[in-house]
């Protein structure tokens, strides 16, 4: 299904194929899950082009596709194959191939067809990605309970005294005893003044008797990635801290009620962004309010000011709003919300509420 609404794609931007190279398009399409990978598409019929160490892998991954174990490199193998299957125009993705390649690319194939037969096409494959079928919803929802298990475990073992790496450190284990394969990126943890940095990875700092801990964090499984954030604060905290936080809160559960199919993305950015604009705290919002997950980390829709994509039954998007004021304290709180017919499912449903230690 995905190979023939891929060829479906290619048809309409008006070539004769596509040659994927992205790997996580690659794995979207057939499954294979190797380093070295070109996949070459043709209507609903796709040819994979890998090397020697994939022989068995990928003949177990690649169900239902041509396997081509070339010994020469996937792209110059898949390109020669363009050429001698008659192809005229394929369609490559420009954002995910550099000068250097597609220059390669061109040299593939003979001088007689060299110009016009590579025409960029954009993402394709990732604009299917966006919109998650049942099969890859079930592995987010499994990766994002794995994420709420492990920041319930984080509870109680926070204490001031420890390091940011020392908390990253058990963290990653206890995912890792988890079944995670990975993290979905490196790990943060900001304290202090360092939760003022919106992407503050761990450091050696320590935890501190009293300000904010930011913990952001996610896991990889079943190639799927998962994505929360939560800060909690250390000790009693000073006069207005508290009023910031609720404001955050406010403001991330604004834009998750919008949620629906036809919102567009910047509508719910919105939704956050005025929740702290009427607090006065929007000129410490510095980033969007959040982007589409799945076999990346970051795809999209993008949720951002004035994006006018519409929601659609089926993405998975962080909602992930935060206030940063430097020198003093910031916090974020993010959740995983998928998408449904009739609003939004928060798929990391781990406590919000505000949490002292």
């Amino acid at each position: 299904m995905r190979k023939r609404r891929a060829g479906a794609a290619a048809k309409t931007a008006g070539v004769d194929g596509m040659l994927v190279t992205h790997l996580p398009d690659v794995r979207y399409l057939c499954g294979f899950t190797g380093s070295s990978a070109a996949l070459v598409l043709v209507g609903g019929k796709a040819v994979l082009f890998t090397d020697g160490r994939y022989t068995a892998q990928a003949k177990i991954e690649a169900v239902g596709t041509k396997v081509v174990i070339a010994k020469k490199p996937a792209v110059i193998a898949a390109c020669e194959w363009i050429e001698a299957a008659g192809l005229r125009r394929c369609g490559f993705d420009a954002p995910h191939t550099t000068l250097a390649a597609l220059e390669t690319m061109r040299k593939a194939v003979s001088a007689k067809i060299r110009r016009g037969m590579f025409v960029a096409v954009g993402s394709l494959v990732a604009r299917l990605r966006e919109v998650k079928d049942n099969d890859e919803i079930a592995r987010m929802r499994a990766a994002a309970q794995v994420g709420c298990e492990l920041f319930d475990g984080m509870l109680t073992y926070l204490e001031a005294g420890l390091t940011e790496v020392e908390v990253a450190a058990t963290l990653e284990y206890a995912a890792r005893l988890a079944g995670a394969e990975g993290m979905s990126f490196e790990t943060i943890v900001a304290s202090g003044e360092r939760s003022a940095l919106p992407h503050g990875r761990a450091t050696t700092a320590k935890l501190p008797k009293q300000g904010f801990v930011t913990l952001d964090f996610g896991v990889i499984l079943d190639g799927y990635c998962s994505d929360m954030t939560r800060t909690i604060h250390m000790g009693k905290a000073l006069p207005g801290v508290r009023d910031v936080y609720d404001s955050v809160l406010e403001a991330q559960e604004a834009a998750v009620a919008i949620v629906a199919p036809g919102v567009t993305a910047g509508e719910v950015d919105e939704a956050a962004r005025s929740v702290l604009r009427r607090a006065k705290l929007d000129q410490y919002f510095s980033h969007s309010t959040g982007h589409g997950v799945g076999l990346e980390i970051h795809e999209g829709p993008r949720l951002a000011a004035k994006q006018t994509q519409v929601l659609e039954q089926g993405m998975v998007i962080t909602i992930e709003p935060g206030v940063y004021m430097p020198g003093r304290f910031g916090l974020r709180i993010e959740d995983m919300v998928l998408v449904t017919a009739s609003g939004g499912e928060v798929l990391t449903p781990s406590v919000k509420a505000w949490i002292e230690l």
